[in-house]
């Protein structure tokens, strides 16, 4: 329990730090624009380029682990989006949440907490958890997002425009950069080194900080003046997050691909963790209503102190 619990007291210090500074008049209204865009040009693009280009593909290549996280995250994300479709929401607004629902917190919370709980050998089932989740999960949503921000219905221009809009977004052409240097075996410079993993260390702080900031700041009005569906519209994907995603992992890595005991711990526990703040960044990045995802990100958060825990001792007897 005490490990979870110490997981989420520093994203919460985070996030109260940004509400301090807002509150205090010590940056403006428009610093949680600003920052999220920091992150999403320059630290998160570094981050990604980063776990790319040093990802040992054959340590990570455990097809079970895959699967069976992959599966998890890919139904609850698909789930949300056609769920939201079907409640009335744009597309680029499911695409969203579609990550509210599946988009875990693996970088800042999993890795650590799997370290703690579970032991050194969680490690590479934790990487390859982050690398799905950062590269293959995102991009997933950003794909979605252009296509509903696109005008044209043509299927021939509109992959065209979707493919340009693509290869322009640093979120994608960086963890693709990334691997194609791993994949040609170069070696990244010192210099360089120190460079990525200082701006890339930057990103999981910041997009915390703008969050709170963005609590502070009031935007979001007309959204909170209908509080009953949002709080609707957040339990739902608070569930699929929590409770349905681990949920699905669980019995896919007993009852499918019966992994060994680790991995398979590992695999839930990267499952059940709370929503991260790339459906944040990716809100304020293209100018969706963020209302609903600072919520969903806060409130699983402080639950999954709880879900976690009781994961942990249920795996444990």
């Amino acid at each position: 329990m005490l490990s979870a619990f110490g997981a989420v007291i520093p994203i919460f210090a985070l996030i109260l730090a940004g509400v301090a500074v807002r509150r205090w008049d010590i940056l403006g209204p428009g610093a949680s624009r600003e920052l999220n865009r920091f992150v999403v040009f320059l630290a998160l693009p570094a981050l990604l380029f980063d776990i790319m280009a040093h990802a040992s593909f054959t340590s990570i290549w455990q097809p079970g682990f895959i699967a069976a996280f992959g599966l998890s995250s890919g139904f609850v994300f698909a789930l949300a989006v056609a769920a939201r479709l079907k409640a009335g929401r744009p597309l680029a607004d499911a695409g969203v949440d579609g990550l509210n629902a599946a988009y875990g917190n693996t970088g800042y919370i999993g890795i650590p907490l799997c370290l703690i709980a579970l032991g050194p050998a969680s490690q590479t089932g934790a990487v390859i958890a982050t690398i799905f989740t950062a590269c293959v999960l995102f991009g997933g949503a950003i794909v979605l997002i252009e296509i509903g921000l696109q005008a044209e219905k043509r299927i021939a221009p509109l992959i065209f425009k979707v493919a340009k809009s693509l290869l322009r977004n640093p979120l994608v052409a960086a963890p693709a950069a990334g691997a194609l240097i791993n994949a040609l075996g170069f070696k990244i410079p010192d210099q360089a080194e120190v460079f990525f993993k200082l701006l890339g260390s930057a990103a999981s702080p910041c997009a915390l900080v703008a969050l709170g900031l963005f609590f502070a700041s009031g935007r979001d009005r007309a959204e909170e003046a209908r509080p009953w569906r949002e709080a609707g519209a957040a339990a739902f994907l608070i569930g699929l997050k929590l409770f349905v995603q681990p949920l699905i992992a669980f019995l896919l890595v007993e009852k499918v691909f019966a992994l060994e005991p680790v991995a398979a711990k590992t695999a839930v526990v990267m499952a059940a963790l709370p929503t991260g703040t790339g459906s944040f960044m990716l809100a304020e990045y293209y100018r969706r209503e963020a209302s609903l995802t600072s919520k969903v990100i806060l409130i699983s958060t402080a639950l999954s102190a709880v879900t976690i825990s009781l994961y942990l001792g249920f795996a444990g007897r």
